[in-house]
């Protein structure tokens, strides 16, 4: 069970936090915040900033870090990354397919890999400007 201040100063339970404001550390006084997920008070007293060393009846304020986490973790933003993912290998793909057809190979119709494509796609090129050189 979680202690307001006043109550923790009140209690006679030995493991109470200390009242005084400025004597809580950012874990301590996250502790005594109504939304905390870890109860056990971090050492050194540093942290990631929130809470400031006040405790209140309002969570702190999220980082940037924890709000763009929070973001990505709902379904419909995930939908929608995945949609915009299969259209960018889609294109990819496609630029790949394009490429394939402007190189000569034997056979014509053969099968080759993004890396043998590209390694091929140098060497073409490569030879166009000797003959071009030449």
């Amino acid at each position: 069970m979680m202690l307001s201040p006043e109550q923790a100063a009140d209690s006679d339970h030995p493991s109470s936090a200390p009242s005084d404001p400025e004597s809580l550390s950012g874990a301590d006084a996250q502790a005594l915040s109504c939304c905390v997920s870890d109860p056990e008070p971090a050492e050194g007293g540093g942290g990631e900033g929130r809470g400031g060393g006040r405790p209140g009846l309002h969570p702190p304020p999220l980082s940037r870090e924890e709000k763009r986490r929070r973001r990505r973790a709902t379904a419909k933003y995930r939908s929608a990354h995945a949609t915009r993912e299969r259209i960018r290998v889609e294109a990819f793909n496609l630029a790949f397919a394009e490429l394939r057809k402007l190189l000569p190979t034997l056979p014509p119709d053969k099968k080759l890999s993004k890396i043998e494509i590209l390694r091929l796609a140098i060497c073409y090129i490569s030879y166009l400007n000797h003959v071009l050189d030449v």
